[in-house]
């Protein structure tokens, strides 16, 4: 029996906006041999990204669906494709919810090109995305002369190597677990050295995989940086919604009650999701452990399919004999520990409480661990005053007592960008037209 045709699909999609002119391009791979067999890509006008993802997709599938158009061979072909949004990822593998309204008609068309079972899916870094990309943004370029793709026209095959693209595909045949086995080896090969790799293929049979890519080098600071440093990891920072201590301006950190959103709190949340369901930039949510804040980050995710990380280094600040009480009550009580914290961030509140200074050190920390994380995503980061504050302050490179010198409302968004080079962008400081 003819055995079915098996192909890499990579697709992308970018919106110069979000929602703003959008474009989507998409690559067929033969897996053994790292051959460009089709491309794709179009100019859609105004979208958002996950929009132009979803179409990049359908195209891929389509024009895979297209090499095989009788499904004589072998029955239909077998695809796997690889994407770097997770979003799409995770709903076309069943694992997300799907409840934005623009999503469920694309996902259905999508689902509705080829069997399910003939259809597997894997997130893989941007950087591993690049022809896709290209394609993707040649569409946008065209649409903004006034005009379509046009594959003679496109240079991003020539752009991207393929020598690590032979593809992760579940073998159609042999020995119950193979598929599986051979497939989970062939992706772990493609992220090891050479010689560990080529060890690992060898044991996995049917399994067909290119040589893996050579290990970046530490890249370049300042000046000396090569001028395209790849797509920033950026925190969409979000302070949580009201709880009663809010407009009551009481000091509320890690060592008090731990309080719930209000009503009015509960309000800004779900006003917050609907922005950002409808800009559609989110790709990963991240939440301080604390109530109102997973309460918040709660909100968001129900909105758009995502789960919620948990990150203990965004905790408020623990604010000892202070917890519960206004400025006015703690300067009365406490008034020399009061002064001594206002003049120098390594005093910390009466009672056992933290430092600014050490509650920099926790957050540059998690900050860290997160930009590693999602290198080139962006994370929906919902925390507190201090933790927002000083991740912009370190961005800036600003003094501490800058801290004092920021105003963050309750349920306000501010953004930072995190570059390959190790500088940071600060793109948005408490905005709160979401909320109005």
């Amino acid at each position: 029996m003819t055995q079915p045709r098996q192909f890499v699909v990579e697709a992308d999609g970018g919106s110069r906006g979000n929602p703003g002119p959008a474009g989507y391009g998409a690559v067929v791979i033969d897996p053994a041999t790292g051959e460009t067999l089709a491309e794709a890509a179009e100019y859609i006008g105004v979208a958002t990204n996950n929009v132009a993802e979803y179409k990049g997709l359908i195209a891929g599938l389509r024009a895979a669906e297209a090499l095989v158009p009788d499904g004589s061979d072998g029955g239909g072909p077998r695809v796997h494709v690889r994407m770097d949004s997770k979003l799409v990822v995770e709903q076309m593998s069943g694992r997300w919810k799907i409840k934005h309204p623009d999503m469920k008609p694309l996902a259905a068309e999508a689902a509705r090109i080829l069997p399910a079972s003939a259809v597997t899916y894997e997130w893989i870094p941007r950087e591993k995305n690049k022809h896709a990309d290209r394609l993707a943004n040649e569409a946008m370029d065209a649409g903004k002369r006034g005009k379509q793709w046009e594959p003679s026209s496109s240079t991003a095959a020539l752009d991207t190597p393929r020598s690590s693209v032979a593809a992760a595909l579940p073998p159609v045949s042999g020995p119950p677990g193979d598929a599986a086995a051979g497939a989970a080896r062939a992706r772990a090969a493609l992220n090891r050295p050479a010689a560990e790799a080529g060890q690992a293929l060898a044991d996995a049979p049917q399994a067909s995989v290119g040589s893996p890519q050579a290990a970046s080098a530490t890249p370049q600071v300042g000046w000396g940086a090569a001028p395209d440093l790849g797509a920033p990891a950026t925190f969409v920072l979000l302070r949580h919604g009201e709880t009663a201590l809010t407009p009551e301006k009481r000091f509320s950190g890690s060592g008090g009650t731990d309080p719930e959103l209000s009503a009015v709190g509960r309000g800004q949340a779900e006003r917050a999701a609907e922005a950002f369901a409808a800009r559609g930039t989110v790709q990963e949510i991240v939440s301080s452990p604390l109530r109102r804040c997973r309460e918040t980050a709660g909100a968001v995710a129900a909105r758009l399919g995502l789960e919620v990380r948990i990150e203990e280094g965004l905790r408020e600040t623990d604010f000892g004999a202070w917890e519960g009480l206004t400025f006015g009550e703690v300067k009365e009580r406490y008034a020399a520990d009061l002064d001594a914290w206002l003049a120098s961030a390594k005093a910390a509140p009466t009672g056992g409480g933290e430092s600014f200074a050490e509650v920099a050190r926790r957050v540059a920390s998690a900050r860290d661990r997160l930009v590693t994380r999602y290198a080139g995503r962006t994370v929906l980061v919902v925390t507190h005053v201090t933790p927002i504050k000083t991740l912009v302050r370190l961005a800036l490179g600003a003094p501490p007592e800058s801290l004092f010198r920021m105003e963050l409302s309750a349920a306000s968004v501010s953004a930072v960008a995190y570059y390959a080079d190790g500088n940071a962008s600060v793109r948005l400081l408490n905005d709160t037209s979401h909320l109005r």
